[in-house]
């Protein structure tokens, strides 16, 4: 199967860039929008329209082949590339990703995959979300071709099983992590709410107060939705690294005594933290985690440490897994560029027995999220976000049903 023509179309994601150093410097929330300077080089607002790219290929049997382009929220923090915006990356998937495929046998995913890995322009690889939205429709135009679904063809080719179980979806909150809470607990959603919990002031608390209401409140509003004590889900909050601004990022023993009781806070509810310090180099990042993971373990407080921050790269996967920095890796499918690699990701997490969480960001779009649902169905990580976008629903449907279709396919 080879490429007739390849053409791009700029779109919107399902949220918006923020600049993260500025919101966490105190960028003032006003509606749907922040006040204040923009810190991140690229930015001309704190929160500004996310951007995607559609790569389209139109194969030579008249089907096409789709891949979004996407990044990050926080694109730009955290050592991850720069803000992606349409206009500055269509050129370059136009210069080099079509005349690199022109005359290709575009079934041969492994060996397009790898070598999109490896693709420069102007001495540079190619932007994370570039090789994210391309390898995305190299899959397509592999299962197209062999007349699968995407998830077989990744298993056939990294030789993995396809188990007929959904994976946990993890749906997150955005700011309105009360009324989406309801929903959430409503759809019977397996992990959640996310929360956003991004700034001390008026979310976490000056003292880590807001937190243990917010998580008090959680415990005791699922118990009074839920249709049965069949459903326990997950609670799963993402702090920013705020915890470690309130107590220190190096005072490990106040910041494990907060998370002892945000666990009985959660009770009878399991509790995973992400991102509970935020240090400004990876390595710093990695050491940590390690030993606040450690100091938990012995200390055997049932709460599980979610990696997020400084863990963009496989390679970065690879480190945070060997040295056993938290308890759960996340896998922010944008930031590791080809799809591949996210395969590789969750492989990784099992085989150093630390958990795989196959995320990404609200900022993506229904195709990538789609894609990353057969991802999920072939590499089995222990749970995988409800994606793009903040209003649970949306999200939800999307991996969800992307989900259930695959399941019955299997069956057929």
């Amino acid at each position: 199967m080879r490429l007739v023509k390849g053409c791009c179309a700029p779109g919107k994601t399902g949220f918006f860039f923020d600049d993260q150093r500025a919101i966490k410097n105190g960028a003032a929330a006003d509606g749907a929008s922040y006040r204040g300077t923009p810190r991140t080089p690229g930015f001309t607002a704190v929160r500004q329209a996310g951007e995607s790219i559609s790569v389209l290929l139109l194969l030579e049997d008249g089907q096409i082949a789709h891949g979004d382009c996407a990044a990050v929220q926080y694109s730009g923090a955290g050592g991850r590339d720069p803000l992606f915006l349409a206009r500055d990356f269509i050129p370059v998937i136009e210069q080099t990703v079509f005349p690199w495929l022109a005359g290709r046998d575009l079934t041969d995913f492994r060996r397009l995959s790898d070598e999109l890995e490896q693709l420069t322009a102007n001495g540079q690889r190619l932007h994370t979300a570039i090789r994210y939205g391309v390898s995305q429709a190299l899959l397509d135009a592999a299962a197209k071709a062999a007349r699968r679904q995407m998830c077989q063809v990744l298993a056939d080719v990294y030789g993995l099983e396809l188990v007929r179980q959904p994976i946990p979806i993890f749906t997150q909150s955005g700011d309105d992590r009360y009324t989406n809470a309801d929903k959430m607990i409503l759809k019977q959603a397996q992990v959640l709410p996310h929360g956003l919990i991004n700034q001390v002031h008026g979310k976490l608390g000056e003292h880590g107060e807001g937190l243990l209401d917010y998580v008090t409140w959680l415990r005791n509003r699922i118990l009074a939705l839920r249709p049965d004590d069949q459903y326990r889900p997950v609670l799963h909050l993402d702090v920013y690294g705020t915890i470690g601004l309130v107590f220190g990022p190096e005072n490990e023993s106040a910041i494990v005594a907060y998370l002892e009781r945000l666990v009985d806070a959660a009770r009878p509810f399991h509790l995973r933290i992400e991102g509970p310090v935020d240090l400004d180099e990876r390595d710093r990042q990695v050491g940590a985690l390690q030993r606040l993971t450690r100091l938990v373990d012995e200390r055997s407080i049932p709460v599980e440490l979610v990696a997020d921050e400084w863990c963009n790269t496989l390679e970065d996967i690879r480190l945070f897994a060997r040295e056993k920095a938290g308890h759960m890796i996340q896998i922010k499918t944008p930031d590791l560029g080809g799809i591949a690699n996210c395969v590789a990701a969750v492989r990784c997490c099992q085989e150093a027995g630390v958990g795989a969480y196959l995320g990404g960001t609200c900022n993506e779009t229904d195709r990538s999220a789609q894609v990353c649902v057969h991802v999920a169905m072939a590499a089995r990580p222990d749970q995988m976000l409800a994606k793009p976008g903040m209003g649970v629903d949306e999200g939800y449907m999307i991996v969800f049903n992307e989900m259930q279709r695959i399941l019955a396919l299997l069956e057929t």
